[in-house]
């Protein structure tokens, strides 16, 4: 099921972000939430996605006013794609953002 308002995907029948009960199936072209980063990681993501040629949108989450007052790097930015692309672009998200485990790194 998707949000309406918020654009997210889930599994239930109302969405847990906003309590929205407008929920619907999504279409493959529905812009489906994907993240939210600050100004620099949502850069760098954006870059990643057009890479892999996944549309996306963005949507700062502050707005001008809110931006040039705080300023700008502590802008934080929405991405969505549509939801045929959606799990592909998760995955790159965690590639990108996911912490290391244990192990991951070789210590010489």
């Amino acid at each position: 099921m998707c949000c309406d308002k918020c654009g997210i995907c889930f599994g239930a029948n109302y969405c847990p972000k906003c309590g929205n009960t407008n929920v619907c199936t999504p279409q493959p072209n529905d812009m489906c939430f994907l993240a939210e980063k600050e100004l620099l990681w949502s850069e760098m993501l954006e870059d990643v996605l057009r890479q892999n040629n996944i549309p996306f949108l963005t949507k700062k989450a502050l707005g001008i006013g809110m931006a040039l007052k705080v300023g700008p790097m502590r802008e934080s930015v929405r991405i969505y794609v549509p939801y045929s692309y959606l799990q592909e672009a998760k995955m790159i998200v965690e590639s990108l953002f996911s912490a290391p485990k244990d192990g991951d790194c070789d210590e010489n």
